[in-house]
């Protein structure tokens, strides 16, 4: 029996896919690349204004979907388990790339000030361990904080985060008025 190529894995669902990616296809690897990496490099260049860490970050992804495909329980949805493994290797990056330093007398008007600062979620997404807010969240519960991760964080829709963390929509949608309310009252 011949092996199955690229075109017919193109037919499987993506749990399927990375079935076959645990058990060394590197054909199942390539299509969910394709299907999957356009909208990854999308979501992430929304969080980050470099496009080459972006690209490096999504390859860094795949290969450690290529690494861990075995790793994936079978719960939720596959492009989620990519999402929440995508978002923590942009966060891992954003932390090990140095801030760029400019003197005053350099600018001179010839640079783009968002060239320098980055985007508003990169800078956001490196102060959430430190501060006021950072102490918050670590006194939020496993569970509350879990939705913040999930829908904050990681940029999953209600339903995404619902079926990645195997609670009912309107449970996350229920913890997140709590996690505001309590964010509320400690911030303010």
């Amino acid at each position: 029996m011949a092996e199955r190529g690229a075109q017919d894995e193109s037919d499987l669902d993506d749990a399927q896919l990375l079935a076959a990616v645990a058990a060394d296809s590197r054909d199942a690897l390539g299509v969910l690349y394709h299907r999957h990496a356009p909208w990854l490099v999308l979501r992430l260049q929304r969080r980050c204004a470099d496009r080459c860490l972006v690209d490096e970050v999504v390859q860094d992804t795949f290969v450690a979907i290529w690494k861990g495909a075995s790793r994936w329980n079978g719960e939720g949805e596959v492009a989620a388990w990519m999402w929440g493994i995508a978002i923590r290797r942009l966060i891992d990056a954003l932390r090990r790339s140095p801030r760029p330093v400019v003197l005053l007398g350099d600018l001179a008007g010839r640079v783009d000030e968002h060239a320098l600062v980055g985007s508003a979620e990169e800078q956001v997404l490196l102060g959430v361990e430190h501060g006021d807010f950072a102490g918050a969240l670590n006194r939020l519960s496993p569970e509350l904080r879990a939705v913040v991760q999930s829908t904050v964080l990681d940029g999953l829709t209600t339903r995404e985060a619902a079926r990645l963390l195997g609670i009912p929509a309107g449970t996350v949608k229920t913890r997140m008025m709590r996690v505001r309310a309590a964010l509320r009252e400690e911030l303010a």
